[in-house]
């Protein structure tokens, strides 16, 4: 985690936050992320210019020239015009134009580099954000030492925005968890699917963490990131803009990352893609879907999923495109394990039938910003016979992870990187030829196709792992006898104390007419 040069031992990107927020005043964090976000990012593509600008200034007398575009669209860099580089802007943070100022340079920036047209935010110059405060903020980016340019600019910058982004959504709350996953459900998400290699499909991608994420786990592994490419939708146009600045922070080519305010239902964007992951956190149990208009549409080859609930929309929508050896990992409400109403018990039936459910997680509460709605992650696999990992076609694995985890404040949880490891492990152990797994009561359990049929098709982890092996040797008939024992002590004493007031109040003399 990035450090700064001063004594203190929190990281910057937590000293930066409250800084910042200090400077916020009467903006809301709904709308001030989008000032400090674009801040970020212009302060990221400047210094990778500028870094590429020197070397090319040094390279003249070999026919460089640090002015010409194309030896920056070369390095996959972008141009940035003189009046949008952050020295300029550093030169005019205590300018009363400061906000007018940064609007022109996002839209400079946007004419020189086309695949960021219509991103960059444009709301320096409004009235409700003080110049004094916008001029602190550039400062204040300025001063903290973020170490040397190569290095900022994929690395501490990227996990700045990444930071930021999750506080912005804590401040936020229910608002927030719309355009922001938290980054443990992501990395446990990445984790146990482990994209190495192909295409990555996210069809409501909110601020872009799955692909980041994705990116991420392939460089930690010594992969080769030319190897993963991103296919993303996402509806809402603001928190698309996000995706576009926080894939391309990290040099993620994000091309493919369309927004259209219809949706994935209604306007599929990648239609003709099959997709060796897909990786999602669609909107939980959502019933404004358009669900009427789609009754007929190809994509439901389990059933028609009800109009007034998406999930069983989203998990066909998924499967239609995986390619043939595919594989999702996704996240829904709880509720879709257990359901049977309007069809969705004989679409999840089908489901198990036709051997595409891999594994399922049961998840802890407070977990998720948007909604205390108790959530679970599905894995579903296209060829579970395939030669990469094991034939499991007749198992089913579940786990139950509700006891995993750990609060970082009254209301948020969070899984720390031993949490993630061990709920990864365990499916990996599980399905992979030469894994040593075994069940483990009351956290995981291997069950057959036909255990889960004798269950009714009930996907809730909590049936199938039983109780953890402490709790095996309960006595139920000792604890119920202490526990009437303890009730009838309770009613005695409350006995008592009801006598003793009844004799006081009797005591009391009634005041003479």
């Amino acid at each position: 985690m990035a450090k700064n040069n001063s004594n203190s031992e929190e990281p910057i990107e937590k000293q930066l936050f409250k800084a910042a927020d200090k400077l916020r005043k009467n903006i809301d964090a709904a709308e001030y992320k989008h000032v400090v976000l674009g801040l970020i990012f212009l302060c990221y593509i400047s210094d990778a210019f500028e870094d590429l600008h020197e070397k090319l200034k040094k390279d003249e007398s070999e026919g460089a020239d640090p002015e010409d575009r194309d030896e920056y669209r070369a390095e996959n860099v972008f141009f940035v015009p003189p009046s949008a580089r952050w020295s300029y802007l550093q030169s005019r943070a205590k300018a009363p134009e400061i906000g007018t100022d940064v609007d022109a340079a996002m839209d400079a920036i946007e004419k020189e580099n086309p695949s960021l047209k219509g991103v960059l935010p444009k709301v320096y110059a409004r009235g409700n954000l003080d110049p004094t405060s916008l001029g602190g903020l550039i400062d204040l980016m300025s001063n903290v030492a973020l170490g040397e340019a190569k290095e900022r600019s994929a690395d501490v910058l990227g996990h700045v925005f990444e930071y930021f982004l999750g506080e912005f959504a804590l401040a936020e709350g229910k608002k927030g968890g719309q355009f922001y996953t938290p980054r443990s459900v992501v990395q446990l998400l990445v984790e146990m699917l482990e994209p190495f290699k192909g295409r990555v499909l996210d069809p409501c991608c909110g601020s872009g963490g799955m692909f980041v994420q994705s990116e991420k786990f392939v460089t930690e592994h010594q992969g080769r990131l030319n190897d993963i490419s991103i296919y993303g939708q996402e509806s809402n146009l603001t928190t698309w803009r996000l995706a576009k600045m926080n894939l391309a922070i990290r040099g993620i080519d994000s091309s493919q990352v369309k927004w259209n305010n219809e949706g994935s239902f209604l306007n599929d964007a990648h239609k003709d893609l099959r997709a060796d992951y897909v990786i999602a956190n669609p909107p939980f149990n959502d019933s404004d879907w358009s669900g009427d208009l789609l009754r007929n549409d190809g994509r439901w080859q389990y059933g028609v999923p009800p109009s007034g609930n998406a999930n069983y929309a989203w998990i066909q929508h998924f499967i239609y495109h995986l390619n043939p050896g595919g594989q999702a990992g996704f996240v829904l409400a709880k509720g879709a394990l257990t359901s049977n109403s309007s069809g969705e018990g004989e679409i999840r039936q089908a489901l198990v039938k036709a051997r595409l459910v891999d594994c399922i997680v049961n998840l802890p509460g407070k977990l998720f910003l948007n909604t205390q709605i108790p959530a679970s992650l599905w894995f579903l696999s296209r060829d579970k016979a395939n030669g990469k990992f094991r034939n499991r076609s007749d198992e089913i694995l579940f786990i139950d992870a509700r006891q995993v985890g750990h609060l970082i404040n009254r209301r948020t949880l969070e899984f720390s990187q031993d949490d993630i490891a061990k709920i990864a492990e365990t499916y990996h152990n599980w399905r992979n030829p030469e894994g040593a797994y075994e069940d483990i009561p009351g956290f995981c359990k291997s069950a057959s196709i036909d255990q889960v049929a004798g269950l009714g098709y009930v996907l809730t982890p909590g049936r199938y792992v039983g109780l953890p092996d402490e709790e095996d040797d309960f006595d139920f008939e000792t604890r119920f006898a202490e526990l009437q024992a303890e009730l009838a002590a309770q009613m005695e004493e409350e006995s008592r104390l009801n006598a003793l007031i009844r004799e006081n109040l009797a005591k009391v003399e009634m005041p003479d007419e």
